[in-house]
């Protein structure tokens, strides 16, 4: 199938509400009322299905879009009965393992206007609640034996912790997406920030989870850009 246009979309999204019902299609807005590209995680060479999956999960629950992957030593891989099909909501960024995988995502998210912030339970990191939040930030975490590579922080523009009372230094890696996404997005959202997602994306999305929510959808649309071709206005 061809790629479709800003126009061919907007026509489709309203054809296609015709395959949900109302309550369906009234969650997908509320959802996308909710959505926000304000953060961002990073996830560097994660190799745990369940950890990987559970943060996917963590992210998609917390309203943030966009998942960026680097792939290391190790492949990504999803554990469907742990992710829910969260990443069926979520815009993955994938950066396979290649030379500069690390540098070309953090270039990218910087062109994007991202601050990069790395996750260590350093002295000088500065504590979660502490961390501005009327930046665009993306969150770097670390492979769960030894944590983010030296590359990737150093190539980062400040780091943050996570206040931690006992003896083990440092939390389970979907842990530590967990309470820190539940904490900065709550705190987000309590804000003055204009954290939401703009008209477009929203359009887009919109029509990306409808063909999410409806069987033998390629079938429909391609019906419909048939019908659309031999009877054009």
């Amino acid at each position: 199938m061809k790629e479709l246009t800003k126009q061919e979309k907007e026509l489709l999204s309203h054809y296609l509400t015709r395959f949900i019902t109302p309550e369906r299609d009234a969650r997908i807005k509320s959802v996308l009322d909710n959505r926000t590209r304000h953060f961002s995680v990073v996830l560097e060479d994660l190799y745990q299905t369940q950890n990987i999956s559970a943060v996917l999960r963590t992210c998609e629950c917390y309203g943030i879009q966009d998942v960026h992957i680097i792939e290391k030593e190790n492949e990504f891989m999803i554990h469907k009965a742990i992710s829910m099909g969260a990443n069926k909501w979520l815009t993955l960024h994938n950066y396979p393992n290649e030379p500069n995988n690390v540098a070309a995502c953090i270039r990218n998210l910087k062109a994007d206007g991202y601050t990069i912030v790395a996750t260590l339970p350093a002295e000088n990191s500065t504590f979660m609640e502490d961390l501005p939040i009327d930046e665009k930030t993306a969150f770097l975490f670390g492979t769960e034996l030894t944590g983010l590579s030296d590359e990737a922080v150093k190539l980062c523009d400040k780091s943050v912790k996570i206040p931690m009372y006992g003896f083990t230094e440092s939390f389970n890696i979907s842990n530590s997406v967990a309470i820190l996404v539940s904490h900065m997005v709550e705190r987000l959202r309590h804000s003055p920030v204009n954290w939401g997602l703009g008209t477009e994306e929203k359009a887009d999305l919109y029509f990306e989870w409808l063909c999410n929510s409806i069987r033998f959808v390629d079938d429909i649309i391609e019906d419909f850009m048939n019908q659309r071709l031999s009877n054009p206005q």
